[in-house]
């Protein structure tokens, strides 16, 4: 797929989204790599536009340099923004109650704490990234440690085999403490993001590496 029809498909994609309004979003292509340009009314916009993208057959790497430009209704202090995250934080099943701090500076949340899991810390996120008046959301809570790397790094490779859309045997899987590292090659950036979900799905997992390549 050449640069032009790539950026017309990503174009499609994002005015076909209904959590994205495209009207103000500019996309440049150069050989796969995709940069987003312009401004959005909120970060989940922001967030939601850089998913669609990813998804996007021919996209090997993101640029999302979209600026959140909030309107006049959903400015909020830092306070208010504070007190809904916390609220948000402790209305979700999913995140362990006192588990995550919440602060809050001009518009930019920050969340840190410790988890059992990383679906945990993915709901953490989800809970505040949609909040009116959050300009950005710092993501700094950890996973705590599980089991061996050994087993983490088998666990990821069966959950690799299982999984109908990946050739696995072009990714190889390393463990170092609580960090996986994924090698090789994927078809494209969804098979990409697959694999990221399976490596983070392992308990005691704090950081996965991607050094895979997408060879479409």
């Amino acid at each position: 797929m050449t640069s032009n029809p790539l950026r017309t498909t990503v174009q499609d994609a994002l005015a076909w989204a209904p959590t994205v309004d495209a009207r103000q979003i500019g996309v440049a292509v150069a050989d796969g790599v995709v940069t987003l340009s312009g401004h959005v009314p909120s970060y989940f916009a922001r967030v939601e536009a850089e998913r669609v993208t990813k998804r996007v057959f021919g996209v090997k790497a993101l640029a999302n340099d979209l600026d959140v430009d909030l309107p006049g209704d959903s400015h909020r202090t830092d306070t208010e923004v504070a007190a809904a995250a916390s609220s948000a934080l402790q209305g979700r099943i999913t995140v362990p109650r006192d588990a995550v701090t919440v602060t809050v500076n001009n518009g930019w949340v920050m969340l840190e704490g410790r988890v059992d899991w990383q679906y945990q810390r993915e709901s953490a996120l989800t809970a505040v990234q949609h909040l009116a008046g959050v300009k950005g959301v710092d993501n700094a809570i950890t996973v705590k440690p599980a089991v061996d790397p050994a087993v983490v790094r088998a666990g990821i490779e069966a959950a690799l085999m299982r999984d109908a859309r990946l050739d696995a045997g072009k990714i190889t899987v390393e463990t170092t403490g609580h960090t996986v590292s994924l090698r090789g090659s994927v078809d494209s950036w969804s098979d990409r993001l697959d694999a990221q979900d399976a490596a983070w799905a392992a308990p005691g997992v704090w950081n996965v590496n991607d050094h895979l390549v997408v060879t479409s």
